[in-house]
């Protein structure tokens, strides 16, 4: 799986190349993308045999690439040619020897839990599920405003209502997501092999809204409470869809996983103090 700033015939997919071959390893591509050798094989999820789904990018690709995964077991190992690269955890001038790794059982898999997004259509029958390893958003479009959203828990012998607030949106997280959009909105940083969802407010206009880390088990709602006011929704991202004014969005734990491969020496603490410089000392001054 390509990164969309990945030139075909780049360095790094030539060396992939190269490495396939000499292990007598079958290589096939997401998308036919222009510069590719030629007779060079294309991806089928649904009727190609595969054993590994290599992400050669940034996080992006690694989240495109982790939702083909979904469903299938298939472990996905995510190589760093972008900026920040949490996701994909080894740099791109480790290509060979992290693929060897990997080849040779050498390296580690996590199985990271997923968020699956319903929408209750006012008018209509439900949409979805909407997959996601990071996070679902539910926030305004069109024109920057804000817009009052209500939040509500749903369990089996009935609903609580957490709350309402005025502000952008919502960003529901897994532990994987919550290093990313949600952290950036003020949400905790939370190891991904805790069992929970994390719910930040974006941007609310009140001093008393604070992020909240609910249990895996439970369905959270959203719902905007302006009739005259779409919301949107996005899955990573990546994924979007415009929401009616009397839509509610229920976001749960997903039916699948999702496998990430780690090679040995690949930590969540490591990669946080290296990646997000984690308590990181100022610079002394000279």
């Amino acid at each position: 799986v390509l990164s969309g700033r990945t030139r075909a015939g780049s360095t790094a997919i030539n060396r992939l190349i190269d490495l396939c071959e000499a292990r007598d390893v079958s290589l096939a591509f997401e998308s036919r993308s222009p510069g590719l050798p030629e007779g060079s094989n294309i991806l089928d999820l649904d009727q190609s045999p595969i054993d590994l789904l290599l992400a050669l990018g940034g996080d992006g690709t690694m989240l495109r690439a982790s939702r083909l995964a979904i469903g299938s077991r298939l472990p996905v190992f995510g190589v760093n040619t972008g900026r920040l690269g949490f996701l994909t955890t080894t740099p791109e001038k480790e290509l060979e020897a992290g693929l060897t790794a990997v080849l040779d059982g050498q390296a580690l898999v996590e199985r990271r839990f997923t968020l699956s997004a319903i929408v209750r259509v006012a008018e209509g029958e439900d949409l979805g599920p909407f997959n996601a390893l990071n996070d679902v958003v539910v926030h305004h479009s069109g024109a920057a405003r804000v817009t009052p959203i209500r939040l509500t828990v749903e369990r089996p012998e009935g609903q609580e209502e957490i709350g309402s607030f005025t502000g952008d949106g919502v960003i529901l997280a897994s532990p994987t997501g919550s290093t990313a959009y949600s952290l950036s909105a003020g949400g905790p940083i939370v190891a991904p092999d805790i069992e929970c969802m994390v719910v930040t407010p974006i941007c609310p206009h009140s001093l008393s809204v604070r992020p909240l880390v609910v249990g895996s088990q439970e369905k959270v709602a959203v719902t905007g409470l302006d009739p005259g006011h779409n919301l949107q929704l996005t899955i990573d991202g990546q994924v979007e869809g415009k929401l009616g004014s009397q839509d509610t969005v229920v976001v749960s734990r997903g039916e699948h996983e999702v496998s990430l491969i780690q090679l040995q020496g690949q930590t969540f603490l490591d990669t946080m103090r290296r990646k997000l410089n984690w308590a990181a000392r100022p610079p002394e001054r000279a």
